[in-house]
Formats: structure tokens, sequence, C-alpha cells
């Protein structure tokens, strides 16, 4: 199948290190990346359940004249034919809709804040809004690019902690890197969390494709963080329970962000996985 990640490029040395990222993720995994060079300020993502007006801020306007040319140019670098996403619809005629027919997304921490002003710790709100009604994953790269070498998944045991599993354990499949498990022990003991992925028929995947499952106490949390690879990417869902509840909204992810260099693929309540 035929994977495809959209990247809304931003000819700077900031989009320049997101972009080298996007590029070597579709190349480790095998996917096809688009890069959308905006015309315009403002873009209409379509949900099924929600539209969502995205505000650039400036910088993604930078030097239009050389948007392109220098997009190709990493293009090559990273050994992969270019692509473009040119929009076919417009709500207005600065307003264009944006499909949301990929199986990725590429996202800074912030598309409508200036880059300058968003710290480590803190994820833009129409990022948030983007992973909450998102049915693909959500790419959020690491402030320079940044090679990854082993995935690392957040598993909590909610339904959208299994996704990310699933997702983890895809990603693994077509990389061939190795994949390490990190569950916060919260109310059940390591028994529970072994018993839901055999009931869900994720054992045998688990077995064949991790290197090692790592269980903490609850108080521990941020020795979890430390002891996560620095080049790995991180996959964990959000909106769900246990170690991720509520995870864009609450104080876990601000502490993650705040904490970890890595990138970072999050399913969001809409997505959906499967191994196939």
């Amino acid at each position: 199948m035929n994977y495809k990640l959209l990247h809304i490029f931003r000819n700077t040395p900031f989009g320049r290190e997101t972009f080298l990222q996007s590029l070597y993720f579709c190349k480790t995994i095998n996917a096809f990346p688009l890069a959308y060079i905006p015309r315009s300020d403002k873009f209409l993502l379509y949900f099924s359940n929600d539209a969502v007006q995205v505000d650039l801020d400036h910088s993604y306007l930078t030097s239009p004249d050389t948007a392109k040319s220098n997009a190709e140019k990493l293009f090559e670098e990273m050994g992969t034919k270019p692509m473009f996403y040119e929009p076919k619809n417009f709500t207005a005629s600065s307003l264009p809709d944006i499909s949301t027919n990929f199986d990725y997304l590429c996202c800074p921490r912030s598309v409508s804040d200036m880059s300058s002003k968003i710290g480590l710790g803190h994820i833009g709100p129409r990022v948030r809004r983007i992973i909450k009604h998102a049915t693909f994953p959500v790419l959020i790269t690491s402030p320079v690019f940044k090679p990854w070498k082993s995935i690392s998944v957040f598993f909590g045991g909610s339904k959208n902690a299994l996704t990310a599993l699933t997702l983890g354990l895809k990603i693994a499949l077509a990389s061939g890197l190795p994949l390490d498990i990190y569950t916060l022990l919260e109310k059940q003991d390591e028994a529970y969390y072994r018993e839901l992925i055999e009931k869900e028929g994720l054992d045998e995947p688990v077995t064949q494709l991790s290197r090692q499952w790592f269980f903490y106490e609850k108080a521990h949390f941020d020795t979890m963080l430390y002891d996560v690879p620095h080049n790995s990417l991180i996959v964990l869902g959000a909106y769900g329970h246990g170690i991720i509840k509520d995870l864009l909204l609450g104080s876990k992810m601000e502490q993650i962000q705040s904490t970890v260099m890595n990138n970072l693929l999050i399913t969001g309540p809409h997505c959906s996985m499967s191994l196939q």
C-alpha cells in the first residue's frame, strides 16, 4: 500500500529541519512525502466531524520565489522524488481546502504562532484540534532534524493506547527498527497489560517485533522519560486513559514536551489502525 504524508512547507531554516524530518520518516517507513507550499496564510482541513481552519504564521510565506526550489533540493538531498500537493478546491479565493485523504500529517509544535514564541513545552491550539479530529497519525518533529533508530511506544492500556501500539508495531515492521514499550503502572499490575494485548490479539506481533517491555511505578514517570533513547521515535495516543489520559489537555503532555527532544507520532481518538 502506498502511504502518503502531507507536509506544510515553511521556507525558513526552522522549516528546513522539520521537512528533513518528514523526508526521513517517509524514507524509513517507505511512504511518499507530499509537500504543500502555501500561497496564503490560511487553509481549511475538512474532517468528517469538523472543519479546522489553520492560520499559519507569516514565516510560512517567506521568499515564495525560492520555496519550491529549496524544497526540491531537500527532496534530492534525501534521495526522494519531489512531489507537491496542489489544492483543487477553495472555500474563498485565499482559503484553499486541503484534503485529509492521506495517511500521516507532519506538524511543528504550532502552526499558528511564530516559532520563536513556542517553547518546547507547548503545543499550539490548532495542532491540538487537528490531532483531536484526525483519522491519521500526526508527526510532531523535534526542533532540529534528528534521525531516529528505534521506536518507543507509550502504552497505558486505553483503546487509543492500543491504536498507538498497533501503529508502533506497524512502523517497526515497515522500518525493521527495534521497538520498546513503556508502561506506567497506575492501578493495575504487569499481568493486566499483558492480558490486555493478548485479548486484543497483539501478543504474537508484540513478541515478534518488540525488543523489551519496561514497566514503571507511577511515581517514576520522570525516570521513564529519561530512559527513552534520545534517538527514538515516540509513538503515543492522545485523549485516552491511563498514562495518556486526556493527554493533550493535561500536564503529562506538557511534561513530555518539556523533557524529551524526540520526534512524536501521535494518534488521536478518531484514528484507527491495523497491521494490514
